[in-house]
């Protein structure tokens, strides 16, 4: 049984998941509306706010730990499928997605470049260019 990647920041995890999940293909697709019919569950699609049990499919998704040397670059935007299938009307306008703790990029060594959402903490990008990652905001 492979193992799985020790993720410490859930929003890192969806950044990473949206890579390879629907840029790469390399996992199963998640789409909200068969998982909420498949468990029972009903979502108000006008929310901006997550939909728990989406949240909660992601925090339990194990994440291979071969896949990690998939993972050259990481683009999070407010537009992107992993977001709107947590969250079916965010706007970007919050910092819901925001991620807290780099930790994880140790996880990836062939990671190059990273778009991120906008947090004003110029000190992220400083932390991953020091390790030799090209960082940006979107």
């Amino acid at each position: 049984m492979s193992q799985s990647i020790p993720f410490t920041d859930l929003n890192f995890k969806l950044a990473v998941v949206q890579e390879l999940m629907y840029n790469q293909e390399l996992l199963p697709k998640f789409d909200l509306g068969q998982y909420a019919a498949g468990k029972g569950f009903t979502y108000d699609g006008g929310s901006v706010e997550a939909v728990p049990e989406a949240l909660a499919y992601f925090a339990e998704l194990e994440v291979p730990v071969e896949l990690a040397e998939k993972i050259t670059e990481i683009e999070m935007d407010g537009g992107n499928e992993i977001y709107l299938e947590i969250a079916p009307n965010w706007d970007g306008e919050d910092s819901l997605f925001d991620v807290d703790e780099f930790a994880d990029v140790a996880h990836f060594p062939h990671l190059k470049s990273m778009t991120l959402l906008y947090t004003g903490k110029d000190e992220v990008l400083e932390t991953l260019r020091a390790r030799g990652i090209e960082a940006d905001w979107v």
